[in-house]
């Protein structure tokens, strides 16, 4: 089951799910009011941070929450991801990849990996249990823009 409030005198919406692998109307809910353009990027990114929640922190039980809390300022879209694990204490457990190792990047390394490439700011609090991931909208549309720029040149 999935509920969504809204914190009085505030603008974070939140979120809540029984842990679980099937997270696509949670995903659609959280992308509802972000451009179109960056659904593809921030709806894999979520979806790691989602699964890392449900599956490493809460061990897929079902009698613990996924919370999450999102919302929008000025440029910035924000996501609060909180679990009921024991946490992780980064980088002991998961390392960041070395993208010139020949060694396989572990699923770990991989989830972790990807959401430091798709979000701006990703800040680890309450011992590994909670989230923050932040995307600036305006900083990725200037350099897509230049990316185009470049490329017809």
């Amino acid at each position: 089951m999935v509920s969504i409030t809204s914190p009085a005198n505030q603008s974070w919406e939140s979120l809540s799910f029984a842990s679980t692998l099937y997270l696509c109307p949670i995903l659609d809910a959280l992308l509802e009011h972000t451009p179109p353009a960056l659904h593809a990027d921030l709806r894999l990114g979520l979806q790691e941070a989602l699964v890392n929640a449900a599956k490493h922190g809460n061990q897929l039980d079902p009698s613990k929450t996924v919370s999450v809390r999102y919302a929008r300022s000025g440029s910035y879209y924000w996501w609060v991801i909180v679990d009921q694990g024991s946490g992780f204490s980064y980088p002991a457990e998961c390392r960041y990849p070395d993208l010139h190792s020949s060694d396989p990047i572990d699923d770990c390394g991989r989830g972790l990996y990807i959401l430091y490439q798709i979000f701006d700011q990703v800040l680890w609090h309450a011992e590994g249990k909670e989230v923050h991931l932040c995307k600036q909208v305006e900083r990725w549309s200037l350099l897509s823009l230049l990316r185009r720029s470049e490329a017809r040149n």
